[in-house]
């Protein structure tokens, strides 16, 4: 069945409220890729979860997102990135599925309060037992920003799930980074060489075990996060795992596939190893063999049409806000291959901010989930989304 034949027949069987609600961009687009998940899985009689929407926390709270619509349609909704107690406690109250926080640490405990609360609406209570605590770049309010540390961290804190970012590397591997290159703002050279925006290095042009030698990533932002954290003594897992596997530090760039190993070796650490007899061992140790991972691909459309440099950080250098990274189909190739090597693919999401990704997850991976990530809805109607999506 075409994708627009998929859609308006699905509609038709949505409430009122809900049909009301279609000429929403979220509500739109959510359900056109829901219609492409189903249209590529009917012949395989699969019942794949349906994709998630991801938008920024603000377009929540001012009622951009047609919540309750998105619901009846079976979609869940994760906002990014919120940091405050009370604005998690707004969120919570708007029903979402989830909440993406860089304080994995605060979150918990307002989830914790809500669920002990004798005042939730029934909607909520449905909710919170499965709530999405989310540890974004593994909880960069804590520790260095996708690092093993900040993944220990996440773990520390019992989160559902870890958010990473991942980019392609020359021998295609799966680099954990928010940039296309290693950040001068996050990563020093271990041989002490000075390292600018200038010499900066893209990581499609190194190799994984090349990024391992010659980087650390431990710098500290504290004027963002004045309670982030580089002491090796607050991340005793990652110290071992690094001894283990012959790093030079716990803060050398990490990729995928050994996320996966190290969340494993936490678990152990904490059953039968040196973390056994912590107080919070048990707990641990479970949650970490349940945490799900939420992997980004930092892959964006060419060429960027202004709408989107309009919202680019003006201090970066120009061809910083450029695209340098490898294609759609290798990106996924990439990352499944991580996931599936790795027997991790009940417990993997993968999200962007660029949907071609998304689609071709959905085409040949459809029992991945899919986070559809969006930060501007003016976006979804420029040529920064794709063909079969992009909105009128």
């Amino acid at each position: 069945m075409p994708i627009a034949a998929a859609v308006l027949l699905s509609l038709a069987a949505v409430p009122l409220a809900a049909r009301q609600a279609a000429p929403n961009p979220y509500f739109r687009l959510l359900e056109q890729a829901h219609a492409h998940l189903r249209d590529h899985t009917r012949t395989l009689q699969l019942a794949p979860s349906p994709p998630v929407l991801s938008p920024i926390d603000h377009s929540v709270l001012n009622g951009s997102v047609p919540v309750e619509a998105l619901h009846q349609q079976g979609i869940r909704i994760v906002p990014w990135t919120t940091n405050d107690p009370a604005t998690m406690r707004r969120l919570i109250d708007f029903d979402v599925d989830g909440i993406i926080s860089d304080r994995p640490d605060l979150l918990q405990q307002v989830v914790a309060e809500a669920r002990r609360s004798r005042s939730v609406p029934a909607s909520q209570r449905v909710r919170l037992p499965g709530f999405d605590i989310s540890a974004h770049r593994g909880g960069r309010g804590l520790r260095p920003e996708n690092t093993l540390p900040s993944f220990e961290s996440g773990l520390d804190n019992l989160v559902t799930s870890l958010e990473t970012d991942t980019g392609v590397t020359s021998d295609r591997k799966s680099l954990l980074s928010h940039d296309q290159f290693f950040n001068p703002d996050s990563c020093r050279r271990a041989d002490g060489k000075p390292y600018t925006f200038e010499n900066r290095v893209c990581i499609r042009d190194i190799s994984m075990a090349e990024a391992q030698r010659t980087f650390i990533c431990d710098k500290l932002h504290r004027n963002a996060f004045p309670d982030q954290r580089n002491d090796l003594a607050l991340s005793p897992v990652s110290v071992a795992f690094a001894r283990q596997q012959a790093l030079r530090s716990p803060y050398v760039p990490t990729d995928a596939a050994q996320l996966f190993v190290f969340v494993r070796f936490y678990s152990e650490f904490y059953r039968t190893g040196l973390g056994r007899t912590h107080p919070h061992a048990t707990e641990r140790a479970l949650a970490a063999e349940k945490v799900r991972f939420n992997l980004e691909t930092k892959i964006l459309p060419d060429p960027l049409p202004l709408e989107f440099l309009a919202h680019q950080d003006p201090n970066l250098p120009s061809n910083a806000r450029q695209n340098h990274t490898v294609d759609p189909q290798i990106f996924v190739d990439t990352l499944i291959r991580a996931i599936t090597t790795e027997h991790m693919e009940r417990r993997s999401e993968i999200q962007s901010f660029d949907f071609r990704t998304l689609l071709l997850v959905q085409q040949q991976h459809p029992l991945i989930p899919t986070f559809y990530l969006i930060e501007d809805p003016k976006l979804l109607s420029t040529t920064f989304v794709s063909d079969p999506l992009r909105q009128p």
